[in-house]
């Protein structure tokens, strides 16, 4: 009877070690399950997303960088439409399996986890005044000039490490932000490159991209759900250094900025995308 129980015991060990392993098979096999990978997107952030209203289209460098992980996966994109703030909510909670144009804050990385860079962007401003080209973070660092920016944003807080004494308007939107610049309530815009180039053609009156010294380069990185496996995680980020050191990241932004007239000539001196 004790050997009867031993053995009843050990089986009923594996199976419950079998059922644990049933239970989690693994992420990659959960989103190929599932048959899509989910991101979420943001409407009208050029380069980055962009939604066709007539045909519900998304475009954008992070759809070109999704759908190739898609594909490699071999299952569909499905796009949640979000925002920057919740962005990192969706991934937390589970509704999306990773967001892509993250800057990785110690802030966030409370929340949720990051992949290696799938490129690298840097913080400028946007500006017509002349004065201000040239200048380093510290000599901008004066009560005299006033900067724009959009409030809880990455570089907003470039401006509070950089430019605390400066006078700076923070808004709850970009176009806020851009519209102080125009207006003549600020004399410059802070943001990043890639945004910045954008703004600089779309809006010629605020002026041209300038970038103070030292360059302050931030990390693009992929939001992860904490609760995803190792497997995945390290898939992820084998895919952002693969194809940000072939170049692969940079070719898909630039093929979505040249529908503004942008190409590698108008980066300033000294900018690449690898870091």
């Amino acid at each position: 009877m004790k050997l009867l129980s031993k053995i009843c015991g050990a089986a009923a060990i594996a199976l419950s070690l079998l059922a644990g392993t049933a239970a989690s098979a693994g992420t990659i096999e959960d989103i190929r399950a599932r048959g899509v990978l989910r991101i979420p997107a943001i409407l009208n952030e050029t380069p980055y997303f962009n939604k066709d209203p007539r045909t519900g289209e998304w475009q954008g460098f992070v759809l070109d960088m999704a759908n190739d992980i898609a594909k490699t996966l071999d299952v569909k994109l499905e796009v949640v439409e979000s925002s920057w703030a919740n962005a990192i909510l969706d991934v937390q909670s589970g509704k999306v399996d990773m967001a892509f144009a993250v800057t990785a804050t110690p802030v966030r990385a409370m929340s949720v986890s990051f992949s290696d860079p799938t490129y690298y962007n840097s913080f400028v401003l946007v500006s017509a005044k002349e004065e201000i080209a040239g200048k380093t973070w510290t000599e901008l660092n004066d009560p005299k000039y006033t900067f724009a920016v959009d409030l809880g944003s990455a570089q907003d807080l470039i401006t509070q490490q950089y430019l605390p004494k400066a006078n700076i308007l923070r808004f709850k939107t970009r176009d806020e932000a851009i519209v102080a610049v125009t207006t003549g309530k600020a004399d410059a815009l802070v943001n990043t490159m890639l945004n910045g180039l954008v703004i600089a053609k779309k809006a010629p009156t605020i002026g041209a991209v300038k970038v103070p010294t030292p360059v302050l380069s931030t990390p693009s990185v992929i939001a992860l759900n904490y609760g995803a496996d190792e497997t995945f995680k390290s898939f992820v980020s084998a895919w952002a250094e693969y194809n940000r050191r072939i170049g692969n990241n940079q070719t898909w932004i630039l093929k979505s900025l040249e529908t503004f007239g942008i190409t590698l000539d108008d980066m300033p001196v000294g900018f690449g995308f690898g870091g």
